[in-house]
């Protein structure tokens, strides 16, 4: 699964642990799913995309692979 969480903090100037801590995980969870080692649950994914306003297809894709 690919993402664009990197991107879309950049466009709204946050940090992973900002972002960590308005979700409730933390930044290491975020440096994870960022770097594509970690999953999200459906739960988190609806949350960072309400953070970012954004529809969950516009940060998460799914490869070819999955």
């Amino acid at each position: 699964m690919k993402n664009r969480i990197r991107v879309a903090r950049a466009e709204v100037r946050m940090t992973q642990q900002q972002l960590a801590d308005a979700i409730g995980v933390s930044r290491q969870t975020i440096n994870a799913i960022e770097s594509g080692k970690f999953v999200p649950s459906t739960v988190l994914a609806l949350k960072m995309a309400r953070i970012f306003e954004k529809n969950v297809e516009e940060i998460f894709q799914l490869d070819n692979e999955d």
